[in-house]
């Protein structure tokens, strides 16, 4: 029986799971936080010494924590930068993706290459704050002593594998976090160095982007170590999703992406196109606006989640004629950054409680259902949705959303997904160099037990009316906001 180990350094902590290789289940796991660093800190922190992440992973991996194991896999939070010298030292601590001061310089880089359209062609993406992309340009502009000594950046997993190998002379990335960076096209599989001179104003050197299933190497005493991965490509592998199958995580914001054969080009900026861990590709739009808007109904109501959903299964599909634009954050999807949100069809005989909750039910799965709808229009298939989030959990969620995002919905269980995913790539990569596996297909590994939630038989029609509803109400506020 082989042993494998999937590591998952987050913002808050590092996660590591042993698994079985050849089944995935779990024998053992554990987690460590980031030293000096509580879970407030883990939201707002914006650059942090990474040595931090290896204390982590020391602490979180005592005790015989890795014994047996012979394959090693990294997840870490996307769009982290660090940037290191002739030398291989950091030239600063490293930036990570919640550090949003360069928005300017995003802004910039937007226009200097056509626009949204130019960079969709170019990278399947537009620069944001936090893209790697947008920081070098920041770092040129607010730190260029320290900017000016850059002479190589690496991703955060990049860096936690090549720490892991006794920092040799190749550095590695993959597909699924090259993707990330805002100078990788996960169409061409190329980089775009022009775009990191113009960024950066220098050339650097680039980590070489692996195949799914190639090891980045070995440690010193002689583990194998896979490729890697970004945290959404390694939550991915983890639950086992594939072609047909989507994922809308509900945070306080939203995120949904779908497993596709290609990369996308989307002219709007509105679908960024990564890759994903397995040769596929992941392409995926954000809402600023999920369970916050439950949140907010919830507050003004004087109730919780729970007591929030508890009402809106007193009302009816439709809320009585109320329609809640749930658009409290502005939007991204559709982009409407200065917006608020908008509550209609406000008559004496809907004005209850419990039409409230449930228009607020309705119209943050109907935000959903829109950037669902975005990726279908794109020949995107989606068969299942899996739900992630404690939200999936209220059963007004789990009474609507099958109708309302049109698909059968997959609730799993809690579990260290993005671990998981690391692991069951590292075990990939040791079948691989074993001769026993396939480089164009992962290991099965047996799913977790998860809840099932299909459409009734008359949830199409219902699904269909609410949905009209919610739109008409949209383009009557806001026409054009997609673009009809």
């Amino acid at each position: 029986m082989g042993i494998v180990a999937g590591i998952d350094s987050s913002g808050a902590g590092t996660t590591v799971v042993v698994c079985d290789a050849d089944s995935g289940a779990v024998l053992r796991q554990s987690h460590a936080p980031h030293p000096a660093q509580g879970a407030e800190d883990a939201g707002t922190l914006t650059e942090i010494d990474p040595e931090a992440w290896l204390l982590s992973l020391g602490e979180a991996a005592r005790s015989g924590m890795l014994e047996g194991v012979q394959a090693i896999g990294v997840s870490g939070q996307q769009h982290g930068l660090l940037a290191l010298d002739a030398g291989g030292a950091l030239v600063r601590p490293a930036l990570l993706r919640n550090d949003k001061r360069a928005q300017i310089q995003a802004a910039d880089l937007t226009e200097e290459l056509g626009g949204k359209a130019g960079w969709a062609a170019a990278v399947g993406s537009v620069p944001q704050a936090a893209y790697p992309v947008a920081k070098l340009r920041w770092l040129a502009q607010h730190e260029p002593a320290a900017a000016g000594r850059i002479a190589e950046v690496l991703l955060p997993h990049d860096w936690l594998v090549w720490q892991l190998m006794g920092r040799p002379q190749r550095r590695t990335t993959d597909r699924g976090e090259a993707s990330g960076t805002g100078y990788w096209s996960a169409a061409t599989g190329q980089y775009r160095t022009d775009i990191v001179e113009r960024a950066l104003g220098h050339a650097v050197g680039l980590p070489e982007v692996l195949a799914p299933a190639q090891p980045a190497g070995r440690t010193p005493e002689g583990l194998l170590i896979s490729a890697g991965t970004g945290d959404n490509m390694a939550a991915a592998l983890g639950l086992g999703v594939g072609p047909g199958d989507a994922v809308v995580s509900l945070g306080a914001a939203g995120t949904v992406f779908a497993v596709h054969h290609q990369a996308l080009n989307d002219p709007s900026g509105t679908i960024t196109s990564f890759a994903d861990a397995t040769g596929h590709h992941l392409p995926m739009l954000h809402t600023r606006n999920a369970v916050r808007v439950l949140r907010g109904t919830a507050d003004l109501l004087g109730t919780d989640l729970a007591g929030l959903s508890e009402l809106a299964l007193r009302s009816t599909p439709g809320s009585y004629g109320l329609v809640l634009l749930p658009y409290l954050e502005g939007e991204r999807t559709p982009d409407l950054p200065h917006t608020a949100g908008t509550l209609t069809g406000l008559r004496r005989e809907s004005m209850k409680p419990e039409h409230l909750a449930r228009a607020a039910f309705e119209g943050m799965l109907c935000g959903l259902a829109d950037a669902l709808d975005m990726l279908r229009g794109r020949g995107v298939e989606v068969r299942r949705i899996f739900l992630l989030g404690p939200a999936g959990d209220l059963p007004a969620v789990r009474s609507l959303a099958p109708a309302l995002l049109g698909a059968q919905i997959v609730i799993p269980p809690p579990a260290e997904y993005a671990a998981l995913g690391a692991a069951r790539q590292a075990a990939w990569a040791l079948a691989v160099a074993e001769g026993k596996g396939s480089p164009e297909q992962p290991p099965y590994w047996q799913q977790a037990e998860y809840a099932v939630v299909d459409a009734g038989p008359d949830d199409g029609a219902i699904g269909h009316s609410v949905r009209q509803q919610f739109v008409a109400v949209r383009e009557q506020t806001h026409p054009g906001a997609f673009g009809g």
